[in-house]
C-alpha cells in the first residue's frame, strides 16, 4: 500500500510536470531580424548598423544585414521581423527602396497570400536637413508594409529612428546611433511577443 501510494505520488508529480515540460520546448529559440538599407553615402548604413546592435542585444536574436539589392527571396520569408532604411530623395525613399518593395511581388510573389502577414516592420531614414522629409520616408515604407498586413513598430522616433546628416550635424552623432540602437532592440523585443503568442 505505502509503495503503491509513492508510486502515485511520483506518477502525479511526473505528469504534473509534463506541461512545463512541453511549454518550454515550444518556446522559440530564436527570432531573426533582417535589416535591409540602401545607402550612397555611407550614413544610412551607419543607422543600419546601429540597429543591428540594438536588436543583437537580445539573446537569441539573430540578424541579417543587407543592401536591399542583395536581399533574396529566402531572407524576406525566413525573418521574424523587418527594418527597411533609406535616405531620403526629394521627400520620399529612395528609388532602390521602392524598387526593393515592388519586387516583394514581382520577383518573391508575397500576394494574394500575404506571406509577410504578422511579421514585424520597422523603418529609420537619414536626410541632409531637418525638414527634408525624414517622417514621410519612414511613413511610405511603414504604409508598404501595412499594405502586406506587417505588425508595424516605431522605436528611436515617433515613425522610427532618424538622422540629420548636413548642417549643424553632419554625418551621424551619438544620439542619432543611439536611436537607431533604440529601434533595433524594440523591433527584437515586439518579434519575440509576436513569436511566443503564435506558439502558444
Amino acid at each position: 500500500m505505502h509503495q503503491a501510494f509513492l508510486a502515485g505520488l511520483l506518477l502525479a508529480g511526473w505528469v504534473g510536470a509534463m506541461p512545463v515540460l512541453a511549454s518550454a520546448a515550444d518556446a522559440p529559440v530564436s527570432v531573426t531580424v533582417l535589416v535591409a538599407y540602401y545607402s550612397t553615402t555611407g550614413h544610412t548604413e551607419k543607422m543600419a548598423r546601429g540597429v543591428v546592435e540594438g536588436a543583437k542585444g537580445l539573446p537569441g536574436t539573430v540578424v541579417v544585414l543587407k543592401r536591399v539589392g542583395d536581399v533574396v527571396a529566402d531572407d524576406l520569408f525566413s525573418a521574424d521581423a523587418v527594418v527597411v532604411g533609406s535616405p531620403v530623395y526629394w521627400s520620399n525613399m529612395a528609388g532602390d527602396v521602392k524598387k526593393f518593395f515592388d519586387d516583394w511581388q514581382v520577383k518573391f510573389g508575397v500576394f494574394p497570400e500575404f506571406k509577410m502577414r504578422n511579421k514585424v516592420g520597422a523603418a529609420f531614414a537619414t536626410g541632409g536637413q531637418v525638414s527634408s522629409g525624414k517622417e514621410l520616408t519612414m511613413i511610405t515604407i511603414l504604409a508598404a508594409m501595412l499594405g502586406n498586413q506587417m505588425l508595424v513598430v516605431s522605436g528611436g522616433g515617433a515613425f522610427g529612428a532618424s538622422a540629420t546628416t548636413e548642417g549643424e550635424s553632419p554625418g551621424i552623432d551619438d544620439k542619432e546611433l543611439a536611436s537607431a540602437r533604440d529601434l533595433g532592440k524594440r523591433v527584437a523585443e515586439v518579434a519575440w511577443v509576436v513569436k511566443r503568442g503564435a506558439q502558444k
